[in-house]
C-alpha cells in the first residue's frame, strides 16, 4: 500500500543532515497541504527548512521541545495593510504574536507609485513622521530594508493609486493617453516587483475606474504573470452586479481572480453567503480562476467618510470638506444617505464604532458609537458623523457591524477561501499604541484556531492551516513558502493546540493573542517563549515580473 505523502517526507531524511540552527522536536506536524497530522522533528538550518522527520542523530545549537505544540509553515496574511506600518514599527507585533510571518498587500492604493502630490496629501503619514523618499516600488523596498521588519511583505500596484497618479480623483474617464500613462505605471511596478493588480472599488477615485480601464491595467499585469484582486465594487445590494464585473474581467483579460475579504453586508443581504460561493463555483466550472479570501468578523472597517456619498469625496479630502462645510450640500448628502440607507433609522448609528482619530482634541469619541457621540451633543446621527468627519479631516477610522456570523462561518469552512486580516500589525506600546482598531489586527489567525476549529469544529485543524498558508502562498505564487517541508523557507510557528486563542475584542482590541511560544521569520525567532524578540529577519516577496 502507498505511503501517505506526509509520511514519505517524514521518512526522507537527507543523510547529509547533522546540523540544524534550530531543531523542533517530536511536533504534531501540520504540514500546509491539508493531509493529516504527522509527528516529526523539524531541522531549521539557516533561513531553510533542511530536513522533516526522526532526526536523532543531528546535532543543534537550540532544541526547542515542540512534543505538546502543533508545527505550521508560517501563516500569510492574504491583505495585511501593514506596508507603511512596518517602516513606523518593524516590530508588526500584533501578527507575528498570532502567527502571521507573510504580509500581502496593496488594496486598491497601493505603497508605489507614487508622486509628490499624493505624498503631501497623507496627513497620517506626517502624523507618525514618516517622510516618503521613494515614489516607485523600488525605492519602496530600498526602505522597507532599512526598516528591517520582522514579517515577510509582498505587494499588488493598486490601480486606484495609479489612476489618482495619473488622473487625480475627478470622477471622469481616463483620455487615451492617461491611460497609456497607467498601463506603463503597472508595467513598472510589476517589473519591480507586484504580485499583480489590485482594485477597491467602493473607494475614491478607484469607483470611478470603468470596467474597461481595469481590463486594461490587468492585462498588463497577467503579461507578467500576476493576478488581479478586488475589494469589489459592491458586497451588499448590487454583490450579483458586482460578482459579474469580477467574472468579466477575468474572462477578457485573461486572469485569476480574487475577492478580497468576501462578505454579504447589510441586512437584506445576510443569508446569501451560500448563493454568492455557488457563483464562484459556477464561475470556476466554466473555466474562471477566481478565488476569495476573509477574516473571521461579522464587522467591517474603514474610514467614517465611507458613509458619505460618492459624489462627496469626488475630487479628493479638500473638495470633500468644502462640500461639508455648506450647509446645502450637507443636507443634499444627508437625503442622499438616507434614501440609500433605510437601515439608517433602525439601528444604523449603533453599528458604527469610532476606533481612531488623527486630531488628538477628538480622542474622546475613540470607542464610542456614533449613535452615543449624537445623543451625547444631542444632534442628529447623521449630523454628528459628517461634523466629526470634517473635524478630523477624512481621518477618522471605524468598525461598522454588518455582517451575520452564519455567513461569516459559510465562507470560513468553503475550500476557496483563504485568511486575511485586512489590518495592519500594531504593538501595545510604541507609536502605533495610541488608536484603538479592529480586533482582526490582533487575533484573526488564533481566532480561527481557537474558537473556529477547537470550540465549534467547523473545520479541521488540517484545512484550517491550508486555508492560512499554502492556499494563499500559491494563489501569489511564493513558491518557496506555504508548505512545510525540506527546501522551503523557514517560516514556521508552533502554537498550542489546547491554549490558542485570541484575546482582542472591539472593546479592548489592543491584546496579543495566546498560545503561540515560536514564530520563526526566515529562521530566525521573532517570537521566542511566548517573547517579542529583537530578530528583524523579514524580506521583500517579489513577484513573477520582477526583473532585477
Amino acid at each position: 500500500m502507498a505511503l501517505p505523502i506526509p509520511l514519505l517526507l517524514a521518512l526522507a531524511v537527507p543523510a547529509s543532515v547533522t546540523d540544524c540552527d534550530l531543531l523542533f522536536a517530536g511536533g504534531r506536524v501540520v504540514d500546509g497541504t491539508g493531509a493529516p497530522w504527522f509527528r516529526a522533528d523539524v531541522c531549521v538550518a539557516g533561513d531553510r527548512i533542511a530536513a522533516v522527520g526522526r532526526l536523532d542523530g543531528v546535532r543543534a545549537k537550540r532544541r526547542i521541545d515542540a512534543s505538546k505544540l502543533v508545527l505550521a509553515p508560517g501563516f500569510i496574511d492574504m491583505l495585511g495593510q501593514s506596508e507603511d506600518y512596518v517602516l513606523i514599527d518593524p516590530r508588526v507585533a500584533s501578527k507575528i504574536t498570532q502567527g502571521i510571518t507573510t504580509e500581502i498587500t496593496g488594496e486598491g492604493g497601493s505603497i508605489a507609485p507614487l508622486n509628490a502630490r499624493m505624498i503631501a496629501d497623507n496627513e497620517s503619514w506626517k502624523a507618525f513622521g514618516l517622510a516618503a523618499d521613494w515614489t516607485t516600488l523600488s525605492g519602496y523596498w530600498k526602505a522597507f530594508e532599512r526598516a528591517r521588519p520582522a514579517i515577510n511583505l509582498g505587494t499588488f500596484v493598486g490601480a486606484g493609486g495609479v489612476r489618482e497618479m495619473v488622473v487625480g480623483n475627478d470622477d471622469r474617464p481616463a483620455t487615451p493617453a492617461e491611460l497609456q500613462e497607467m498601463e506603463k505605471a503597472v508595467a513598472q511596478a510589476m517589473e519591480e516587483g507586484a504580485l499583480g493588480l489590485s482594485t477597491s472599488l467602493i473607494y475614491t477615485p478607484g469607483r470611478f475606474a470603468s470596467t474597461e480601464e481595469i481590463i486594461a491595467l490587468a492585462r498588463v499585469a497577467a503579461r507578467y504573470g500576476g493576478i488581479y484582486i478586488t475589494h469589489q465594487r459592491s458586497e451588499d445590494d448590487e454583490i450579483d452586479e458586482s460578482l459579474d464585473e469580477v467574472f468579466r474581467i477575468a474572462r477578457e483579460t485573461p486572469i485569476p481572480a480574487e475577492i478580497y475579504h468576501l462578505k454579504t453586508a447589510g441586512r437584506p443581504q445576510w443569508g446569501r453567503m451560500g448563493a454568492v460561493l455557488k457563483r464562484i463555483e459556477q464561475a470556476r466550472a466554466e473555466g474562471l480562476d477566481i478565488t476569495a479570501d476573509q477574516y473571521p468578523y461579522e464587522a467591517s472597517s474603514n474610514n467614517l467618510n465611507a458613509s458619505l456619498p460618492v459624489w462627496m469625496r469626488e475630487g479628493g479630502r479638500d473638495k470633500m470638506l468644502a462640500r461639508l462645510a455648506d450647509p446645502q450640500q450637507r443636507a443634499k448628502a444627508k437625503a442622499d444617505y438616507l434614501a440609500d440607507d433605510p437601515y439608517w433609522s433602525d439601528g444604523g448609528p449603533s453599528r458604527i464604532l469610532v476606533t481612531s482619530v488623527l486630531n488628538p482634541e477628538l480622542r474622546k469619541y475613540e470607542g464610542k458609537t456614533i449613535e452615543e457621540i449624537a445623543r451625547t451633543e444631542n444632534k442628529d446621527p447623521y449630523d454628528a458623523l459628517m461634523d466629526l468627519v470634517l473635524a478630523d479631516r477624512g481621518n477618522t477610522g471605524r468598525v461598522t457591524f454588518s455582517m451575520s456570523e452564519d455567513d461569516v462561518r459559510t465562507a470560513l469552512k468553503h475550500p476557496l477561501v483563504s485568511f486575511c486580516t485586512d489590518s495592519g500589525g500594531r504593538g501595545t506600546d510604541g507609536p502605533l499604541a495610541r488608536d484603538k482598531s479592529h480586533p482582526r489586527a490582533w487575533g484573526s489567525a488564533t481566532r480561527i484556531l481557537g474558537k473556529y476549529v477547537r470550540e465549534e469544529k467547523l473545520l479541521s485543524l488540517e484545512e484550517a492551516v491550508r486555508k492560512m498558508t499554502s492556499l494563499p502562498a500559491a494563489r501569489v505564487g511564493l513558491a518557496d513558502r506555504g508548505l512545510l517541508r525540506p527546501g522551503m523557507a523557514a517560516d514556521l510557528v508552533a502554537f498550542d493546540p489546547l491554549t490558542v486563542r485570541d484575546k482582542a475584542t472591539y472593546a479592548e482590541p489592543s491584546q496579543y493573542s495566546e498560545g503561540v511560544p515560536y514564530v520563526a521569520v526566515n529562521g530566525q525567532l521573532v517570537v521566542d517563549e511566548g517573547r517579542i524578540t529583537a530578530a528583524r529577519p523579514g524580506r521583500p516577496l517579489k513577484g513573477p515580473g520582477y526583473r532585477p
